[in-house]
């Protein structure tokens, strides 16, 4: 396993938490999606708006990877999805930043997300055989999701 760096360096270490999801079987384009949704929110909103996601209740804002998405009742933007996988091991990422926030002895009602990044894994290469001795390449996107919180006064 390869050692992955943040690429977020904050100005002061004692008043930021840090957490990273490694290879997670999840959608690279789901996760940038969910990061872009839930940087610059609190912990506490940020878990509570995608436990709603999981819950089919909000969608979240598709902006960038956005063709033949269905139009969605969100405010201020029109394509929307509720990807429940990505949505569920996101919040075991987000629930892993809260704990090491207050093993730091941050509060966790002041922390609000100002980094939150996903970037490509590797691809778990498998084949599926196929009639007449051909096969079929299947490969598994992974994704690796960071998220660096602040405590803001």
């Amino acid at each position: 396993m390869a050692r992955v760096k943040y690429s977020y360096k904050p100005s002061d270490e004692t008043k930021v938490a840090k957490a990273m999801g490694y290879e997670m079987p999840i959608s690279f384009k789901h996760a940038v999606e969910i990061c872009r949704f839930v940087r610059g929110r609190r912990i506490v909103e940020a878990k509570r708006l995608l436990q709603d996601v999981v819950n089919l209740k909000r969608p979240i804002p598709f902006k960038r990877y956005k063709k033949k998405v269905a139009h969605k009742s969100i405010e201020g933007w029109y394509a929307g999805r509720y990807p429940q996988k990505a949505c569920r091991f996101i919040l075991d990422v987000l629930k892993n930043l809260e704990a090491n926030a207050e093993y730091k002895g941050l509060d966790v009602d002041k922390l609000v997300i100002v980094h939150a990044q996903a970037k490509m894994g590797r691809k778990i290469k498998k084949f599926v055989p196929r009639a007449f001795g051909r096969a079929t390449p299947w490969f598994q996107q992974l994704t690796t999701v960071e998220f660096v919180a602040e405590e803001v006064e």
